[in-house]
């Protein structure tokens, strides 16, 4: 379970969360869905201690990231594709991962097989990936520890078709395994396919949240659900938000 209290998180004059508050239980796909610039990224790299939150807390499995002693063991998290510096081959970029978390090797073999990436392509440079193997290979360093928690932070970007497809079993065979399951987007339809519950944001902060099945029934589709709770803030609130 991941659980996000009262987050907030300024740059200056800019609130890139604005007292967030969700949760993401464990055996769902819970999806942070909202424009570029609702401030998804920050959330996610505040539970995954990459930024530290101004005030509130995140916690993964009852603690804060670095609080576990082997953090990739209860959650593995991709941001923004690979992760891998461009001149490393893929699979010494996550022997490296393994070996600095006390991960064992045969795991390496185990991720890449897992998210399709081909054998021929193990020992290529990550420069010559294109964007939608360096998105698997992010994935792969994900699950590298066989966390309890999954963290993606607009994983369907640069995919194909099959390759979104590929990622839409992979999401929902976490979450039937148990794994609580997180992941940001702006692609709404994508996410009304994948995901059990959805967390709206816009301008740093939460508007709407809620079972995917109720909204979309109240609704008629997750899009209608998230303009229509958008509309509904920026009457309350008009005045521009900053959030990144």
């Amino acid at each position: 379970m991941i659980d996000v209290t009262a987050v907030t998180k300024r740059h200056g004059a800019i609130v890139s969360a604005d007292r967030v508050s969700f949760t993401a239980p464990a055996g769902a796909v819970t999806g942070l869905l909202g424009p570029n610039g609702a401030g998804k990224s920050s959330v996610l790299r505040i539970i995954c201690d990459l930024d530290r939150a101004d005030s509130g807390t995140a916690t993964v499995c009852g603690r804060r990231y670095r609080e576990h002693p082997v953090p990739m063991r209860v959650a593995g998290a991709q941001f923004e594709g690979s992760g891998a510096h461009p001149s490393r081959r893929a699979i010494d970029h996550l022997r490296w991962v393994a070996r600095t978390n006390r991960l064992p090797d045969r795991k390496v073999t185990e991720v890449l097989e897992t998210v399709g990436l081909q054998p021929r392509d193990w020992k290529r440079r990550v420069k010559e990936y294109s964007l939608g193997m360096q998105q698997r290979l992010g994935i792969a360093t994900a699950l590298l520890g066989d966390p309890r928690a999954l963290i993606f932070d607009e994983p369907a970007n640069g995919l194909d078709p099959i390759g979104i497809q590929w990622l839409r079993g992979l999401l929902t065979g976490l979450a039937r395994d148990g794994r609580t399951v997180l992941l940001s987007s702006h692609l709404m339809s994508e996410t009304e396919m994948v995901a059990d519950r959805v967390v709206l944001m816009d301008r740093g902060r939460v508007i709407g949240d809620g079972e995917v099945g109720e909204l979309v029934r109240a609704h008629g589709s997750l899009e209608t659900a998230f303009f229509d709770r958008l509309e509904r803030s920026r009457r309350q609130d008009p005045t521009p938000g900053a959030a990144r």
